[in-house]
């Protein structure tokens, strides 16, 4: 059956505020359950919300970066639902005058392809969290409880087009959109602390017969990393084929439903049909008054945007010759990463030699450790000197390795661990007679070096190796063929 997959994503973005949006409340995650609220956040009679502007600058920054359209006037609306962790019974978000809209986000060809695809950003809006319900399902008692900590917290809703045709795209849409975030400084991103939540809305287009057909949406809850929405939609896509094929409805005739995700069964479950916006009985928040954009503000929000990731891939693929893939590889690393990264090319003053030894040893250590590179135990300008070192010969490639685990040991700069390990450079003359010593040794290696079979002399660098471990093995090599072609 030939199908198209149609998908778009709500992404919940926490905010980085150390208050909530409409009152003074602490937002660190981790409190004990109730111990973060006040009357503004319960919804108590006679409290009145006052709005969070360290919230609304990093919204507004956000949206700049995400290309969205920002409109000098939006205001605030009552979304009116009923639910146990919504104290007040309606939630404060924006409806029809959204702060931010129409923009989008370029992500890479997950397939591997270099051009990029721009996906479209509906809107990007400001609204409080609610609470969280706690189910208790130990000893079968299967109590739920509520924490209303999280009640009133800033989020960003970011609402994308339906552009992402795979699961794989929609991945690489939050693997991007999440790298954005974090460049930003507007969030953390921690999934596993609700920081960002993901909801998906998906449906198929059927090509049969000549007709385009489209299946009922389902917007799918409750993924707690990008390989459950990976999963979720795979899944997903399957069963709406199963369904049409066994029931033939389309869109239209049936409701929109809201199904979650069971990962450790690996499927979704229907929990009820979606709610329109009508159902939301929306109207404008009496209590707040509107907020109007400055030229002023806007142009302190794109000062702090910054240089942005897909800006950052180009630069060191411009300027610094990285390929794509060591570019792509630094800058998901985060920006701390690619600063140390500058400062070493700059002090080796070999860009490629640098991301190599960023990309691999840098990294293999980090993730053994904690992960900061600003605590490494090895500065850009010790590790950019030991680049150099191999570069000018005082220290051989094949134990530069070693330097480096010296200098991480005893904190010392590179002249220390060659002194520590006892590198000493040896000049041609002493190569050349022990070139001759394990050419004698070795004629049949002579005559495969004669006979055009250049990679026999490879067997002697071991040997060297062994007889004095400061032999540089590509002078040792090139000296070994000099010597074996001579009559």
């Amino acid at each position: 059956m030939n199908y198209d997959t149609v998908i778009g994503l709500e992404v919940h973005v926490q905010l980085a505020t150390r208050s909530k949006l409409f009152c003074r409340c602490s937002t660190q995650f981790g409190a004990e359950p109730n111990t973060q609220t006040c009357p503004v956040c319960l919804g108590l009679p006679g409290s009145l919300p006052v709005m969070n502007a360290q919230a609304y600058a990093l919204a507004l920054r956000t949206a700049l970066a995400l290309n969205c359209d920002i409109p000098r006037f939006t205001k605030w609306d009552r979304k009116q639902y009923y639910y146990p962790d919504l104290p007040k019974g309606y939630q404060i978000s924006q409806y029809d005058l959204p702060m931010s809209s129409d923009g989008y986000l370029a992500i890479a060809d997950p397939k591997g392809g270099f051009a990029p695809k721009r996906v479209g950003i509906i809107r990007a809006h400001l609204e409080e969290d609610a609470g969280k319900s706690v189910h208790d399902e130990v000893a079968g008692r299967q109590d739920s409880e509520i924490d209303l900590n999280r009640a009133g917290t800033p989020l960003l809703e970011i609402v994308s087009q339906p552009d992402l045709r795979s699961s794989a795209e929609a991945r690489a849409y939050l693997q991007e959109l999440k790298l954005l975030l974090t460049y930003l400084g507007v969030s953390d991103c921690n999934m596993q602390e609700g920081s960002l939540r993901v909801d998906a809305n998906v449906n198929l287009h059927i090509h049969d017969d000549g007709r385009q057909i489209a299946t009922p949406i389902v917007e799918i809850k409750n993924m707690n990393s990008f390989r459950a929405v990976e999963r979720a939609l795979e899944y997903e896509a399957q069963r709406q084929l199963r369904e049409w094929q066994s029931t033939g409805r389309t869109i239209g005739e049936a409701p929109k439903q809201t199904r979650g995700w069971d990962d450790a069964a690996g499927v979704t479950r229907g929990q009820r049909s979606k709610e329109e916006s009508s159902d939301y009985r929306y109207f404008p928040d009496p209590d707040l008054t509107p907020v109007v954009v400055t030229e002023a503000q806007l142009d302190e929000a794109r000062a702090a945007v910054g240089e942005l990731p897909q800006d950052l891939r180009r630069r060191l693929a411009d300027d610094y010759g990285l390929s794509d893939y060591d570019a792509d590889v630094l800058v998901n690393q985060g920006r701390p990463l690619v600063d140390y990264y500058l400062q070493v090319a700059a002090a080796s003053g070999d860009p490629k030699a640098a991301a190599n030894w960023v990309a691999q040893e840098v990294l293999r250590s980090l993730k053994e450790g904690d992960g900061d590179v600003s605590r490494w135990g090895v500065s850009a300008d010790r590790l950019g000197a030991l680049i150099r070192a191999v570069h000018d010969g005082r220290l051989p490639g094949t134990r530069s390795r070693e330097a480096l685990a010296a200098m991480l040991a005893q904190g010392c700069d590179v002249d220390a661990a060659i002194e520590i390990l006892g590198v000493v450079q040896v000049d041609d003359d002493a190569l050349v007679a022990l070139c001759r010593e394990l050419l004698a040794a070795n004629p049949r290696v002579v005559a495969d070096v004669r006979d055009g079979k250049l990679q026999a002399v490879g067997a002697l660098i071991g040997q060297a190796k062994k007889k004095n471990p400061n032999v540089d093995p590509q002078r040792f090599r090139e000296l070994c063929l000099e010597l074996a072609r001579q009559p």
